[in-house]
């Protein structure tokens, strides 16, 4: 493992909450469904009435409040002038 590589890891908190680290961007999000850079590839959340209570790309966490469904790994890793949701939307 690099060096500058974070830890990522997943927890859910009885499908109700999930916390992502090692979070690079947030590629889009809804109420159903969110897709999230991270180190390991992209991943999907899909489920419903979904709430991001923290996002901190700096220390690479995110915490979604909702009901989790699903979580789907993708190998697709960003490409590095790809800009994610918040990255557009915060020029």
């Amino acid at each position: 493992m690099d060096e500058n590589t974070r830890t990522h890891s997943v927890k859910i908190d009885n499908r109700k909450q999930i916390t992502v680290t090692a979070v690079d961007d947030v590629e889009s999000f809804d109420e159903e469904k969110v897709v999230i850079l991270t180190e390991m590839g992209t991943m999907t959340i899909t489920g419903a009435d979904f709430r991001i209570s923290r996002l901190n790309v700096d220390d690479g966490q995110l915490i979604i409040d909702g009901e989790v469904d699903e979580i789907q790994y993708s190998d697709t890793i960003r490409e590095e002038n790809s800009r994610g949701f918040f990255g557009r939307l915060f020029k």
